[in-house]
């Protein structure tokens, strides 16, 4: 494996490479550390940290301290891998100058690599701004979790023509504004690979088909861990909900039966056996 660090040029550069990129989110030190230690080309700190990590109902509750907080711990499990952070819900949508602020604080406070925002040619401004502040940006467009409101829910986006090619104009829009990678996610695999093929960036799908350049899951979604509701795009490569369930109710188990600690787990004083010496003395 090479442990040199992924970069972004090295990111845009495998358009149409043999070597598909992979990515997945992580949003602590702990899980980052270990996807480190793969081949993972990408880490982003996703804003799902407010449903997989917060418990709330969607990602619209998550701020900018939120992010911050959750890229430094991140980057400093990884590395290798590149490290992208998600611009939250009003962190950029006011202003241009607001969204080149917030993508500077990722960078400066949070110690991402790069930056992702969601949205299409309406964000084409922002994202000239940023990319000329000299900061990376990732595109996201299709099913964006943060207009889930203005969606309806969570739905498949691009499934008639006139969305679908909305869809199309957005991502040509947002490689002109200097994105160098875009997310595509809740579209059909037919539009997706329409767009990959007409770009000249690396796309990565999330529930977009196999033609795109590469795929991005959600860590938990891949490991089993997510107990709530399990999209269609999604494979669960393990089960390690069921896992954690089971050595949790081995330890209660074995703490009531005084089974844990045993003597291996358990530290002596070295004046243990002097203490009963002079206890056994006393007159």
């Amino acid at each position: 494996m090479d442990t040199r660090p992924v970069t972004v040029p090295e990111i845009s550069g495998r358009k149409n490479s043999e070597k598909k990129i992979t990515a997945l989110t992580a949003y602590d030190y702990s899980f980052a550390k270990l996807l480190d230690a793969t081949d993972l080309d990408i880490i982003l700190v996703g804003d799902s940290l407010g449903m997989v990590s917060l418990g709330h109902e969607n990602t619209l509750a998550v701020t900018m301290e939120n992010m911050i907080d959750h890229t430094r711990a991140v980057k400093q499990g990884a590395q290798r891998a590149l490290v992208v952070g998600d611009m939250p819900f009003m962190s950029y949508q006011v202003s241009v100058e607001q969204a080149v602020t917030n993508a500077g604080r990722l960078i400066q406070e949070g110690g991402a690599s790069a930056v992702k925002l969601e949205g299409g040619a309406r964000m084409a401004d922002r994202v000239q701004a940023i990319v000329q502040a000299g900061i990376p940006v990732m595109g996201h467009i299709g099913l964006t979790p943060q207009s889930v409101h203005q969606f309806g829910g969570y739905k498949v986006q691009g499934k008639n023509y006139l969305d679908s090619r909305q869809i199309k104009q957005d991502a040509r829009d947002l490689q002109s504004a200097g994105i160098f990678a875009l997310v595509l996610e809740g579209i059909p695999g037919e539009l997706a690979e329409e767009i990959t093929a007409e770009l000249k960036l690396p796309t990565i799908g999330i529930g977009a088909g196999a033609k795109c350049d590469g795929q991005i899951l959600v860590l938990h979604d891949l490991l089993g861990l997510n107990q709530d509701f399990v999209p269609k795009f999604v494979k669960q490569y393990a089960q390690l909900a069921d896992s954690l369930k089971n050595a949790v109710a081995k330890y209660i188990q074995e703490v009531r039966t005084e089974t844990f600690p045993g003597q291996e787990h358990t530290y002596h004083s070295k004046q243990a056996k002097l203490k009963q010496v002079n206890d056994g003395n006393r007159n």
